[in-house]
């Protein structure tokens, strides 16, 4: 069966200001010495198994443009604008009516648009064999990941690993982000993996299942779909889209479907959810710094900064997070980055244009 790609590329990164902005989010900035986008790693590793117009991007429309610039073969019409944001059950059954207007049935890959993969041919080989467990059935396919260390900010997956299939595991439930007490006890079991928010289905088995778990949605996804290609597409997109219930696909389908398999992934996983990632994917100094830009350092370890044009000179700095942006400057404890996003939202009050 034909492979097929969504990758969902409409969030703002907000943990990542004040680079990432409302009309740069941080899907669209190199976060790896190779000065690479984001978006553009997540399609160049999955081309070695799927082509170019079978990859689709689903996003919001003031992102059109930085879309089409960053991945300039992707054709026009692979990019889906959500009218309005709704989670991501709206949104990958957005993708699963256009592929199967375009191919009838298809094995569709979801992915994030905003995460790191160090080993790329072990991912490769993860997605095939997924893939494999999806054409089995009426299956749907999680990969989750194998913790190292008890982290709170991931829901979990419990899998059975006496239940193997194929190369994966049955499912038996889906958890919300634990405290430290709990994730230290999901650790130890060695039954929990951290959930990606990465799946594989066919489209006709996704579709199937939403019209049985949220039938309202659905109904609203096959009213788009009917008008797709007509001078009606854009008009019932931005209304019937508006009128699904915003939901994540774990919530309205993954917590209740029988038929669920996970794949223990170990290549090199990360959701690049904070300035922290940095020190996992970039080259650091004697010093144990991150810089880049105009940066000199004197008695400064352990430092992350970002720099833009001007020069950015410290003496004495330990443990800490800077980044310089035209019309902003953060410098923030690495200990406390998880408050950005608090910090956002009183800036959000003062000086909205900077967000």
């Amino acid at each position: 069966m034909k492979r097929t790609a969504l990758i969902m590329a409409g969030g703002r990164g907000e943990r990542f200001w004040p680079k990432s902005r409302t009309n740069l989010p941080k899907q669209f900035l190199s976060l790896t010495d190779d000065g690479k986008t984001m978006i553009q790693l997540t399609v160049e590793r999955i081309l070695p198994i799927i082509n170019m117009e079978d990859i689709y991007i689903a996003t919001n429309e003031k992102y059109k443009a930085l879309v089409q610039t960053q991945l300039p073969l992707l054709p026009a019409e692979n990019i889906l604008c959500e009218p309005v944001g709704r989670n991501t059950a709206p949104c990958i059954g957005l993708g699963a009516v256009y592929m199967q207007k375009k191919y009838e049935d298809a094995t569709m890959m979801v992915l994030p648009s905003d995460h790191l993969i160090k080993n790329e041919e072990m991912f490769i080989d993860t997605l095939i064999k997924a893939s494999d467990i999806a054409c089995s059935g009426d299956n749907l396919v999680t990969l989750g990941i194998t913790p190292n260390y008890p982290e709170t900010g991931y829901g979990y997956i419990k899998y059975n690993s006496s239940i193997p299939f194929k190369h994966g595991y049955r499912v038996e439930k889906f958890v919300e982000k634990p405290n430290l007490e709990l994730a230290q006890d999901y650790l130890s079991s060695g039954d929990y993996l951290w959930n990606s928010g990465m799946f594989i289905w066919n489209v006709s088995v996704i579709l199937k299942q939403m019209k049985h778990f949220i039938p309202d949605t659905y109904e609203n996804l096959i009213q788009i779909q009917d008008s797709i290609g007509t001078s009606e597409e854009t008009s019932t997109l931005k209304d019937c889209f508006s009128k699904c219930k915003s939901e994540s696909i774990d919530y309205a389908i993954m917590e209740h479907s029988p038929d669920i398999y996970t794949i223990p992934g170990n290549f090199g996983w990360d959701d690049a959810g904070s300035w922290l990632a940095l020190e996992r994917h970039k080259t650091s100094d004697s010093k144990q710094n991150i810089k880049t830009g105009n940066i000199i350092t004197l008695d400064t370890t352990n430092c992350i900064i970002e720099g833009n044009n001007r020069l950015i000179a410290t003496v004495g700095l330990d443990n800490l997070i800077i980044v310089d942006t035209d019309d902003s400057l953060l410098i923030c404890s690495k200990d406390k980055c998880n408050q950005i996003k608090e910090l956002i939202g009183q800036i959000s009050k003062i000086s909205p244009t900077l967000l």
